[in-house]
């Protein structure tokens, strides 16, 4: 029974681009419990892969907030940030949400681009 009670997960990718310095993209596969947030599938992406890392800070109004990505910070001095996309089918959209509050479906693709503004 207790086997039944067990949540499904939803696997799902992260692509990392970076649209400022034109590095090559890294694809990664994730997986998050059912319902789960992406906050959460990063986090157990991070312990898996020792190849992916990414840093938030908690802002009180939003909830977490995507600072950098294997090494990469966002900067308000050079006027840089990471964007968040999901593409689902053939649509590309940006989340109206954070890290926190996205839950990714089964083969969303996760695209964090690393952009200037």
């Amino acid at each position: 029974q207790e086997l039944l009670q067990k949540d499904s997960e939803n696997s799902y990718s992260i692509l990392v681009s970076n649209s400022v310095t034109i590095a090559p993209n890294k694809t990664y596969s994730a997986c998050v419990v059912c319902r789960g947030t992406l906050l959460g599938g990063m986090m157990r992406l991070q312990e898996k892969n020792k190849g992916f890392r990414f840093t938030y800070t908690e802002d009180p109004n939003y909830g977490p907030y995507l600072q950098s990505v294997n090494g990469l910070n966002g900067s308000t001095k050079d006027r840089t940030y990471w964007e968040l996309l999901v593409k689902k089918a053939n649509e590309t959209i940006r989340l109206n949400v954070g890290i926190g509050a996205f839950i990714p479906s089964e083969n969303d693709q996760i695209i964090l681009n690393f952009k200037g503004y």
